[in-house]
């Protein structure tokens, strides 16, 4: 364990995490002093919306972070980046970029034009004063940018790089998040989500570009003289990850769109506000899995399942016991600051609260199995998760127009007290075959 905590890995994803748990605080109690009711409404609506992009991404993000992480298991880097090893993995592993990159950009300029025209048709409902218009142009356009660097760190993070990804994801946020307070001090209003996620997608790919040169000059010129057809190998993995992927956005992100609907924008915006918060917590635990997913996947490879379940075992139970700590002093706070920070009417009730905190616990429990039997190149939770996101969204429509506010994340947890035993059995049986195979 104490190795595991002193690893580059961990260190820089703690880092990252960190930042995010001290910045995210920040910004929250930024929005609250800086945005209207209303404003914060619109705000949480963006980035709920925005989410779509899972219909672009459908799963391939980490599909590339898997077969990238097959491929790099017979390769290591050289001091200045470039990749030595295994001929024919190091030219796989170049044509897999190249696929990647056409994917990416084909489904980033096919998708977001899509993505917008929804959010004018959803935004367009209320009548308001506030000035939305021009922020959700340019946030979306912007999310196109932010969309390919993922895919670009997804790629990196695979070839057992998780620390540096993590380090030019924290240099990502700390424009992101700098800008965003400023501009929200200058009063920009919606200005300041928009621009700052612009700048922090440009100032991201600069970034990769500079650290991976030589690498991603190394990949394109082999890969241009060598061919590999990927789609026969990730096209019917697609099809399964969208489905997962897509039903996501239903498990994850309906609530506050369907809250700005039929309660209005500031319920919206509590909705958002506690979601955001959990969310942050959630990341933060999760450390302890984001670390070793590359090393899942080339244990996988190597068929070494005696390290990898004593690893995968101790990282959970890690990640469990710093959820519980991080919610238990978010209720603190809550109960005993209240009345010191403006939090008390931007967040739901301590009811709903307790609600969605504990269904983000079982959701990185799952999370965590996902990742698991993922790393063998398959998706067991097409079913569980197409039946989860509609049932949630379902119940959740249906919570929204016949029940009080207070009840409107019951179908988020309902769906795990009869979702995740479904899961439990689904990777013990798995577990247990790929180990006897």
């Amino acid at each position: 364990m104490l190795k595991a905590i002193l690893s580059h890995d961990f260190r820089h994803t703690a880092i990252n995490q960190l930042w995010k748990l001290f910045s995210g605080p920040a910004l929250l109690i930024l929005i609250p002093f800086y945005l209207s009711s209303e404003a914060q409404g619109y705000w949480y609506t963006f980035v709920s919306l925005a989410a779509l992009a899972v219909f672009a991404d459908m799963g391939f993000s980490t599909i590339l972070l898997q077969f990238s992480a097959h491929e790099f298991a017979h390769l290591r880097f050289k001091s200045d980046k470039t990749l030595v090893g295994s001929k024919e993995h190091l030219e796989r592993l170049a044509t897999l970029l190249r696929f990647a990159m056409k994917w990416s950009s084909g489904m980033g300029i096919l998708a977001f034009p899509i993505i917008l025209a929804v959010g004018f048709v959803v935004l367009n409902k209320k009548q308001t004063d506030i000035n939305w218009i021009i922020p959700w142009i340019v946030y979306g356009s912007a999310s196109i940018v932010a969309f390919i660097n993922s895919m670009l760190l997804s790629f990196i993070e695979g070839c057992n790089s998780v620390g540096e990804v993590q380090r030019i994801r924290f240099y990502i946020s700390l424009v992101t998040v700098i800008l965003t307070g400023i501009l929200l001090v200058l009063d920009t209003e919606l200005y300041a989500l928009s621009i700052s996620l612009c700048m922090g997608g440009l100032s991201g790919t600069i970034i990769i570009f500079y650290r991976y040169k030589h690498m991603l000059k190394q990949l394109f010129v082999l890969s241009g003289q060598v061919e590999y057809n990927w789609g026969k190998d990730t096209l019917p993995l697609i099809g399964r990850y969208a489905v997962s992927w897509m039903s996501g956005y239903f498990i994850f992100s309906i609530f506050t769109p369907i809250a700005f609907h039929y309660y209005g924008v500031i319920e919206a915006g509590q909705i958002g506000f506690s979601i955001a918060i959990c969310t942050a917590i959630f990341s933060i635990a999760n450390i302890w899995m984001t670390i070793i997913v590359p090393k899942i996947n080339i244990y996988v490879a190597h068929k070494d399942y005696k390290i990898l379940n004593k690893m995968f075992k101790t990282h959970l139970i890690s990640a469990v016991c710093t959820y519980m700590l991080g919610i238990f002093t978010l209720f603190i706070i809550v109960i005993f600051m209240s009345g010191i920070l403006p939090l008390a009417d931007r967040l739901v009730g301590t009811f709903s609260l307790a609600i969605v905190s504990l269904s983000w616990l079982l959701q990185l429990i799952l999370s965590a199995y996902a990742v698991y039997m993922r790393a063998h190149k398959e998706e067991p939770l097409m079913i569980p998760s197409f039946v989860s996101g509609v049932y949630i969204t379902i119940v959740t429509l249906l919570i929204a127009k016949y029940l009080p506010f207070e009840y409107f994340f019951l179908g988020f947890l309902s769906s795990y007290l009869w979702g995740m035993p479904w899961v439990i059995v689904i990777f013990k049986r798995y577990n247990k075959k790929v180990i006897h195979e």
